[in-house]
């Protein structure tokens, strides 16, 4: 079953026609592929899997490969093959261009260095998750924050199985992606480690606890952390730092980036379950979180907080200005101090503050309570 998903598919072919080199980002599973299939004729010649032994040897001689082609060229899991953004480089600098190259990889931080630098003013950047509220049905909101966003564990035809890919997929990055990009930490360990973070989903991190849990040094407890993130599982949403008198919050907040596998990791096997939790409120609000991220513009994401407690869960930057996200899981939100000294200090066009209900209302000037639902229409999250 394919699900459509317009606004990838946009902005894709938006990125295409802008730059000769595009690179698309996402966790393992998440939908690339099918997405990428979606721009190409059928059975077109032009898709190369470098997981496939035979693309695998015909890449060998690439230039030999890659020149000839003309129209889209996709080259999935490039991570496998680092050395060919040098050869990308010289391909796309070819007039008349021949041909555009759709590069897709499931790790992003050395990926996207070595597309930068080799690639400078020749790549655009793009990257997706799983599915989002605005491409699901409107009655999946709960399915897809219980079973999170990939594909094969929301479409499950049942809760058994959904379970049985997620904890596959735990199992597979840790003991054979892991290895096979280079990363040589044992499997125990990190899933250890990737459990221990789950526990601190949606708190401010630090090094300490962990890395003396695990037995090992607060660097290495790091080293571990950007791994994880590296391979676009985890998100370290970093503090934004205004210039006040206020002692302000400079550790990154962590999340699980997928909810699905998050309960997976916390031992979460239904949703009464997870109305049970203890880690029922910080699970849904980094649901909302990544729904914003997915669906409302904005060119940096940050989180606020000040020692003497005032926080504000998300800022989104865009277009000059500063708009604000809460995310509360409760029946009827209300006006809370941080919001007003944050408009106050840091000057907030705007805040949303992200609610399950169904009906949008103003809390104060400049501050309203807004449907999740809402985000299944992009760019509504703060007015027209």
């Amino acid at each position: 079953m394919i699900v459509a998903r317009p606004r990838l598919l946009q902005a894709l072919r938006a990125a295409l026609e802008r730059r000769p080199v595009v690179v698309l980002t996402g966790p393992r599973q998440c939908g690339k592929t099918t997405l990428a299939r979606q721009l190409l004729a059928p059975a077109a010649p032009t898709y190369f899997d470098l997981e496939d032994p035979r693309t695998h040897a015909l890449f060998e001689e690439p230039m030999t490969a890659l020149e000839p082609l003309t129209g889209l060229v996709v080259i999935d899991e490039v991570q496998r093959a680092p050395d060919l953004f040098a050869l990308l480089r010289v391909l796309a600098d070819r007039r008349p261009l021949p041909a555009r190259f759709l590069i897709l990889g499931s790790a992003s931080g050395a990926l996207l260095r070595q597309s930068a630098e080799s690639l400078a003013g020749r790549v655009e950047h793009l990257r997706m998750g799983g599915f989002a509220l605005d491409e699901v049905d409107p009655g999946a909101a709960d399915d897809l924050w219980r079973r999170g966003g990939f594909p094969d564990s929301l479409l499950a035809p049942d809760e058994d199985r959904s379970l049985h890919w997620r904890r596959n997929f735990i199992d597979t990055l840790v003991e054979r992606d892991l290895p096979q990009w280079g990363v040589r930490v044992a499997a125990t360990a990190m899933r250890r480690f990737w459990t221990m973070v789950a526990h601190y989903h949606g708190q401010v991190w630090s090094n300490a606890d962990p890395a003396r849990a695990l037995g090992v040094s607060e660097p290495t407890a790091r080293r571990y952390l950007d791994l994880l993130t590296d391979a676009l599982v985890l998100r370290q949403l970093p503090p934004w730092h205004a210039n006040l008198r206020k002692r302000q919050v400079k550790s990154p907040k962590v999340y699980v980036r997928d909810t699905g596998l998050l309960h997976e990791l916390l031992g979460i096997e239904d949703h009464r379950a997870l109305l049970h939790h203890p880690k029922l409120g910080a699970s849904w609000e980094g649901y909302a979180i990544e729904q914003v991220l997915a669906t409302e513009a904005h060119t940096e994401a940050a989180f606020w907080a000040t020692h003497q407690g005032a926080e504000i869960d998300l800022l989104l930057h865009r277009r000059g200005k500063l708009f604000g996200v809460e995310c509360k899981r409760v029946d009827a939100p209300r006006m809370t101090p941080s919001m007003r000294i944050a408009l106050a200090d840091l000057g907030l066009e705007r805040i949303a503050v992200i609610y399950p209900g169904t009906r949008r209302y103003a809390l104060a000037d400049r501050v309203e309570a807004v449907p999740l639902a809402t985000l299944a229409e992009p760019g509504r999250l703060f007015g027209k």
